[in-house]
């Protein structure tokens, strides 16, 4: 029997693709204080809160066959296809320049890079005593030296979050629906709120990402690692408030839950779309009105790609050895219906004959 999905995570994993959309899609406004404050303080836990479930959810992972087919299938399968696809759109419609596809990701196809090896440490972290420590202390230190390739950078500095994630338990997770837990957790976001008010006092926006190289930032090597340890707690509190706050009932938005590979993966074109097009300076004439459109925008297209018609139709592009196994098993499935079939009808026609020979007159 199929193990039932929960709700839980499944509206946590569209509201926070939805997020990942709404963020990417502020990148097209002009830079008005606003705009920086709702980024700043959409990033310090966001992509936190997406790498953490991402580490809950694979936990499962293991060294057989059938995973790593799985993991080649769908996530490097996917980041090949796309990191090309979303090159070629940008290179073609956008007139920019891009270099070193595949080896160094471009956006936003650094998660898939990541994802990938992640999944392959799972086995080695999930079960390692100490792992959420270790993974922290590589995170600061990644920041001397992790370089662009693959987005190691980014792999090693979020590390502690996918940690987080395969250390947590069911038992644990049921302890966010207490209710006093709602209430710090609204508390937790609001002083997140108040502190990315000023990040540039402590924290420039680049921080954020977790890509850059501490002497990249023009800061000395104690500074940068207060700075990076400042943030993985940060990124933590905003994190789990943000899971305590999702609502755990089932409605049209979970069964979305889904299809958040297909939003991630096929949400670039749209907003690189946009761009293009003139939006950017559309909003350097009407700020505020381009600042709602935008986000009633990014929001419409995650529900549509999310919704089940565009979902079943865009999944086979994201997996399409998927679905090109999925066609061959029912040719396959067809052929062994029709054998049968033939076989039976050989059997009736045997056992006709036989009949007939049997209760035939004599001559």
């Amino acid at each position: 029997m199929a193990s039932r999905r929960d709700p839980w995570f499944d509206n946590a994993k569209m509201a926070l693709v939805t997020l990942v959309v709404l963020g990417h899609s502020w990148v097209l406004l002009p830079d008005t204080a606003l705009v920086e404050h709702l980024y700043d303080f959409l990033y310090a836990w966001h992509v936190p809160a997406f790498v953490l479930v991402t580490g809950y959810l694979s936990r499962s992972f293991t060294y057989t066959r059938a995973r790593m087919w799985g993991l080649v299938r769908t996530v490097a399968v996917p980041y090949v296809l796309f990191e090309a696809g979303i090159a070629l759109f940008r290179i073609h419609v956008g007139g920019e320049q891009l270099e070193d596809l595949w080896r160094d990701p471009h956006w936003p196809m650094w998660f898939l890079s990541a994802l990938f090896f992640w999944r392959l440490l799972t086995p080695v972290l999930r079960d390692l005593w100490g792992g959420l420590a270790v993974a922290v202390v590589v995170s600061l230190v990644a920041g001397l030296y992790a370089g662009d390739t693959l987005d190691v950078a980014r792999i090693l500095g979020l590390l502690p979050f996918f940690v987080m994630g395969l250390k947590a338990t069911p038992e644990r997770l049921e302890l966010l629906r207490a209710p006093w837990v709602k209430v710090v957790s609204v508390v937790v976001l609001v002083g997140i709120w108040l502190l990315t008010a000023r990040t540039d006092q402590w924290a420039a926006t680049e921080w954020l990402y977790y890509r850059a190289r501490y002497d990249e930032l023009d800061v000395s090597d104690s500074r940068a690692f207060l700075t990076r340890a400042s943030l993985l707690v940060l990124g933590t509190l905003g994190a789990w408030a943000f899971l305590a706050l999702v609502p755990r009932v089932q409605g049209w938005f979970t069964r979305m839950g889904a299809a958040t590979l297909v939003v991630y993966l096929f949400h670039g074109f749209a907003v690189k779309g946009a761009g293009y097009a003139g939006w950017g300076g559309f909003a350097e004439q009407h700020q505020a009105l381009a600042l709602v459109v935008t986000s009633v925008a990014a929001v419409g297209l995650s529900l549509l790609l999310a919704s089940p018609p565009v979902a079943r139709v865009l999944t086979h592009v994201v997996d399409p050895l998927g679905f090109a196994g999925h066609k061959v098993g029912q040719a396959a499935d067809v052929a062994v219906a029709s054998q049968r079939v033939d076989d039976h009808a050989e059997e009736v026609a045997a056992q006709v004959a036989a009949q007939g020979h049997v209760t035939s007159p004599r001559g």
